[in-house]
């Protein structure tokens, strides 16, 4: 049977442009692929066929119009397809009939209802209180928990509905959220483990040490890692899975300043050598260990960098949610993997620490477990001197849907709590602050006698037995593995949402009065005689006075039972961690003529590089090695991008799928969600993109499986906005494709100040790893991404690109004959204007700017006999870097003929001086001037944008095409090589105002 495919509901679109016919007659089709793509001036959409078959006849072809409804093919199908039937709405007569048949009733009686009245201080009927707590208690002795709960929600709706004030309870007492009955014991030897973590402290410690006693330049920290030790040391002992031939392996962000304290444990582990840790921050010379997690420094050990405070949190919820993505898309098996995340109390104050935390509830990423470290100090003093910095994050994590575990009292308090019959004991530790808590582990048992137990008699009589000494080992959560391995325990079982662990530790534990619980812990660095001695007594280190003089560090025989032990342990879980690998496969480069359709001119027809881009990863999606592996990532800009023919044909992921029917669901780009979708569209949040685009860039080495993610954005909230997570993103040696769109500062028009970018590329060209390119036509653009796919993902290089894309429509000519090479290196010869004048000009120009410049040299060849070489920059950037590195050279050899950078061997035989332009600030382009030997003039676009059309713009900066002539003739004047009296006809012509204020002042 032989059906029609008319154009679908494209919107408000009419009469749009058929630019590629993919079917042919006798094609053998399935239902949504592709018959032809149409464009507008806002964006490219393809047309998939409704039906599967065979194409009968074709009834458009390139160049022309359609609008919906017309037909574009016919097509014969084996039979006429069923159709869905249609659901019936369901109406308030069958609400009623259906209630009624459910015999569901009003089950309350009404009440008035009160409004804002505040809760009772007092207990004005304790007998009935009393009541109420019986009949609780009853409920869960005979029918369990579960119903308990249920009953209380009931009555918390009723209460609601009454209008009742009900009390806050995002908080939970401050005590321990697991109870000793409930806790799961650690089947490990706690006397071997003990001993392992005592000679971890020690050389952690003694390492930071030595490293100062070379040089006080050095520094480091002892204090985060002695607060931490037993946190990380449970982890590494019972739970934290490395990767291997047969699993995935668990990821781990370590808190950054806890470092000394992984390179200890690697030291007994056998993999980092004594001679290593002598090289403790000093890393010129070979074998030198960083300061802080740094895959770029050591690229085969750490697989996160965290310690820009902030950014190890956000950048772990969506490595977490990435996982979750390529395990929907079926790419990566679920094998049940973890992301634990290593934090500080005081680092939670950076706004990106809690700013995701409701998107990892949203998306139950019940494989993410945040551990924060409240040593209640930041580097300053208290956290929270006046408040409890436990007690307030584990209102925002359970009000965002997380399961919080706190772990605040060791063992030694189990027994107090369970003699405290009237609560008093909770009573006081609820009302003490943080800054009272670092004063009681501060100044000894004495202390805390006389202030915490002193408050209440009755309290002070609990402890009456107890000695000073022994009120003094009454200890903190975090410090305790049974504590801790119970909350880690209970963290793995946890599904449906993301777990955290907030442990109470002492900052700089051990360490006695040169930085046990004092403010000025963060910088202790510094160890005296005395000092090591304690710390060796307190933990026990089997070292001599002599050894602890000489601050040797400890590492028991390979055939001692700790030795055994630790390796043991590790074995169990599968090997040894923190470790970087990466055995991903390639992804072969698409065939060179991908793009061919963009190395011809466009003719009259007119549309922005980055419509050609969105054109470019089209065809990208039908080649079967790239497709899959594409991820683009969008912050709620698709449709500004002219990107919104990618939610029908790959969807947007979403991990529950779509559970509503969009509005626009009979249009062609409706906004379709799906488990299994690619795109990532992450709504107004750079950050959070920016994060998806590193978890997807470093895929290879993370999840073993190379990704290509295309983060598209406002070019101005790109760099600038994100700056430290871009920066994060070399370090972790990210590969993928970074598209600063409506770029320029003249380029985006009418959006004003705050969105006009005249300075990314110079921010980009700060990261030594990013490769940075400005194109203005088509094919420089299809040159540039099919390069970037071959060098990141095919040959691996540890790069990536940033590319700049307008918005701005205009025509592409075709590609000149063997230009790629310059495209790559950054510049090639556009065109020469020779006129046989006398005089000649090297114009220079990069983006939209480019074609003033072309336009510009037009006017001087026609109207002032001045012939010119019109030179394409597609990279300032690329090209600095090849100055430096080539006069670098020429520097340490000078008795060798120099060397030629790319940029002089492309002018060295060309006449004239140069004249560069761009829609940047003008020390973009001046990066050149240094490695050029003729007089060299650049114009930019330095000072705020603002609004108005773009010509009037370009006339404000100065880099319209009447400027460029002027400047030219000037510039030329200034060499001598024409009389300054045509410099100033032209500025007199052009209406150039030279008395006008610098644009950098306006």
């Amino acid at each position: 049977m032989v059906q029609n495919i008319p154009v679908p509901d494209i919107g408000d679109f009419k009469d749009v442009e058929v630019i590629e016919v993919i079917a042919r007659p006798g094609d053998q089709i399935n239902k949504n692929d592709t018959i032809i793509t149409i464009e507008s001036d806002k964006s490219s959409v393809e047309i998939p066929s409704p039906l599967g078959g065979k194409i009968k006849d074709l009834k458009v072809k390139i160049g022309d119009k359609v609008s919906e409804g017309n037909i574009i093919a016919t097509i014969e199908i084996d039979k006429v397809p069923t159709g869905i039937k249609e659901i019936k709405k369901e109406t308030s007569e069958d609400k009623a009939e259906l209630n009624e048949n459910l015999n569901i009733k009003e089950p309350f009686r009404q009440v008035k209802k009160v409004f804002a009245e505040p809760d009772s201080k007092d207990d004005i009927d304790p007998i009935e209180t009393n009541e109420w707590i019986d009949s609780l208690n009853s409920v869960i002795e005979n029918d369990g928990g579960s119903r308990a709960s249920f009953l209380l929600n009931k009555v918390i709706n009723q209460a609601y509905k009454s209008g009742l004030v009900l009390p806050d309870t995002r908080t939970t007492p401050y005590i321990n959220t697991i109870p000793p009955e409930a806790e799961v014991k650690s089947p490990g030897d706690q006397n071997i483990e003990k001993r392992i973590r005592a000679y971890i402290r020690w050389n952690a410690a003694a390492m930071v040490v030595k490293a100062n006693k070379k040089s006080s330049e050095l520094g480091g920290h002892i204090g985060t890692f002695a607060s931490a030790a037993t946190l990380y040391d449970v982890g590494m002992n019972h739970f934290w899975r490395a990767k291997n031939n047969q699993f995935g392996g668990d990821l781990i962000y370590f808190q950054g300043h806890s470092a000394p304290g992984m390179y200890a444990r690697s030291f007994l582990e056998g993999k980092i050598s004594e001679k290593q840790l002598n090289g403790f921050r000093q890393e010129v010379s070979e074998g030198g260990l960083s300061s802080y997690p740094h895959p770029w420094l050591m690229p085969n050990y750490w697989q996160f960098p965290t310690v820009s405070m902030g950014l190890g949190p956000i950048m772990a919820i969506y490595q977490a949610r990435f996982t979750k993505y390529l395990i929907n898309r079926g790419l990566i098996k679920d094998e049940g993997r973890k992301i634990w995340v290593f934090l500080g109390d005081g680092e939670m104050d950076e706004p990106e620490s809690l700013g995701a935390i409701g998107l990892a509830a949203r998306e139950k990423l019940d494989n993410l477990i945040f551990v924060v470290n409240c040593n209640l100090q930041r580097l300053d003093g208290p956290v929270r001197g006046n408040g409890k910095i436990i007690q307030e994050l584990e209102g925002s994590f359970r009000g965002a849907g997380w399961n919080v575990i706190k772990v605040i009292w060791g063992s030694y308090w189990d027994q107090l709590l369970a003699k405290d019959k009237s609560g008093l004991l909770i009573k006081r530790m609820n009302e003490c602050v943080d800054g009272e808590y670092q004063a009681f582990k501060a100044k000894g048992g004495a202390y805390v006698r006389e202030k915490f137990f002193g408050k209440y008699p009755e309290l002070k009589e609990l402890v009456s037995s107890m000695t000073d000494k022994d009120i003094w080992k009454l200890n903190r959560g975090g410090h305790d593995p049974h504590k801790v391995y119970a909350a880690y325990h209970s963290a793995m079982l946890n599904t449906g949402s993301p777990t955290v662990i907030i442990a109470k530790t002492v900052k700089g534990y051990g360490m006695g009065k040169s930085g046990e619980s004092i403010n000025t812990t963060h910088q202790q660095k510094k160890l005296d005689e005395e000092d090591l001695l304690y710390y060796r007594d307190r933990f026990n280190v089997p070292l001599t006075d002599k050894q602890v003089k000489n601050i040797e560090f400890y590492k028991p025989d390979e055939n001692s039972e700790e030795m055994k032990y630790l390796k043991k342990q590790r074995i169990k879980l599968g090997g040894f961690i923190p470790e970087r690998s990466s055995f991903a496969k390639s992804i072969k480069a698409p065939p060179e003529d991908i793009f061919e359709n963009f190395m011809k001119s466009t003719g009259e027809k007119e549309m922005s590089t980055t419509m050609a881009l969105v054109r470019m990863l089209t065809n990208l999606l039908r080649d079967k090695n790239v497709a899959p592996r594409l991820v683009p990532i969008i912050p709620d800009e698709a449709r500004t991008f002219g990107m919104e023919g990618f939610f029908r044909k790959i969807g947007i992921y979403a991990h529950e799928g779509q559970k509503y029917e969009p509005e626009d669901s009979e249009q062609l780009s409706s906004y379709r969600e799906d488990k299994s979708g690619q795109v990532l569209e992450e709504g107004i949040n750079e950050s959070g993109a920016m994060c998806s685009w590193i978890a997807a860039g470093t895929a290879y080495t993370n999840h073993d499986i190379e990704m290509i993610p295309i983060y598209i954005f406002y070019s101005m909230f790109g760099f600038q906005r994100v700056g430290d997570l871009a920066w994060a993103a070399g370090d972790s040696q990210t590969r993928g494709f970074l598209i600063g769109a409506t770029a320029g500062r003249t380029t985006l028009a009418g959006e004003g100040l705050q969105h006009q970018d005249g300075h990314s590329q110079l921010m980009a060209a700060n990261i030594p790893n990013c490769v940075s390119y400005d194109p203005t036509f088509a094919y420089e653009m299809a040159v540039i991404l099919r390069d970037g796919i071959e060098r990141m993902h095919e040959k691996k290089e540890k790069i990536f690109y940033y590319i700049t894309a307008m918005n701005e429509n205009y025509s592409h000519p075709a590609k000149p004959k063997n230009a790629d090479e310059g495209i790559i290196k950054g510049m090639y010869l556009f065109e020469e204007n020779n006129n046989k004048g006398k005089i000649k000009v090297q114009l220079l120009g990069s983006g939209t700017i480019l074609r003033e410049i072309i336009a510009a040299a037009k006017i001087l060849s026609k109207e002032y006999g001045v012939d010119s070489d019109v030179w394409s920059v597609t990279s300032f950037n690329e090209l600095r870097k090849d100055g430096m590195e080539t006069e670098r050279w020429n520097l340490l050899n000078p008795e060798v003929k120099n060397k030629k950078s790319y940029v002089e061997k492309c002018l060295e035989k060309r006449d004239g001086p140069i004249i560069a332009a761009s829609d940047y600030m003008r020390s973009f382009s001046d990066q050149l001037r240094p490695y050029i030997k003729k007089p060299f003039y650049s114009f930019g676009t330095d000072g705020y944008g603002r609004s108005d059309t773009r010509k009037n713009l370009r006339k404000f900066f100065e880099v319209d095409k009447e400027h460029i002539v002027a400047y030219t003739l000037s510039a030329l004047a200034n060499e001598q090589l024409v009389g300054s009296d045509k410099a100033e006809k032209a500025i007199k012509k052009y209406k150039i105002d030279k008395n006008k204020v610098f644009p950098t002042k306006l």
